[in-house]
């Protein structure tokens, strides 16, 4: 069986600024999960636009919205990691961690640019996890995207401001395949 992507709001975001969200769904037919607190994270007047671009993609059935339920224990460790801790760990952001959690209970990979916030759950749960770069260098090898139009969607990115981890598609490909 072929693991579920949650994805968190910066992940998916990169891909909604620069027009390429398709990318997800063409990698990961009917595996692509938003939590619904990332779904909420998004849902704001001044991202009017990047929600219907999302609902559009739950429309057509690339994307399913999932709730966290009370009484869960996806819920009770969204709520840990989000209100409560344990101690020398901090608390972080509802996308991050609705998909740590879901990805954790589910077992399935987190999609996520954030490890400043989220690595060392990521090591404690041993999770699987991509990031925006990752998806992009899948996507090269699957032939979805060559590297001049891996290139063009990094350049996008960068200029929308987000952290890719190298200048180029190029550079991060000849460190990272």
């Amino acid at each position: 069986m072929t693991k579920d992507i949650f994805i968190d709001t910066d992940c998916i975001s990169a891909f909604l600024w620069v027009g390429n969200e398709s990318l997800l769904s063409q990698l990961y037919p009917g595996r692509v999960i938003m939590p619904k607190p990332v779904y909420d994270e998004i849902d704001r007047p001044t991202l009017a636009w990047m929600k219907t671009r999302i609902d559009s993609m739950i429309s057509a059935g690339k994307l399913t919205v999932v709730e966290l339920s009370s009484g869960t224990e996806e819920f009770d460790l969204y709520y840990k990691l989000t209100e409560n801790p344990d101690e020398g760990h901090k608390i972080i952001g509802d996308g991050e961690a609705s998909s740590i959690a879901l990805a954790k209970v589910k077992n399935g990979i987190v999609a996520s640019n954030n490890f400043n916030d989220i690595l060392t759950y990521i090591n404690e749960y041993s999770l699987e996890y991509t990031t925006t770069a990752d998806i992009l260098v899948d996507a090269y090898k699957k032939g979805i995207i060559d590297e001049n139009q891996g290139n063009t969607i990094w350049a996008n990115m960068l200029r929308k401001r987000r952290r890719l981890g190298a200048a180029s598609f190029s550079d991060y490909l000849s460190t990272h395949s």
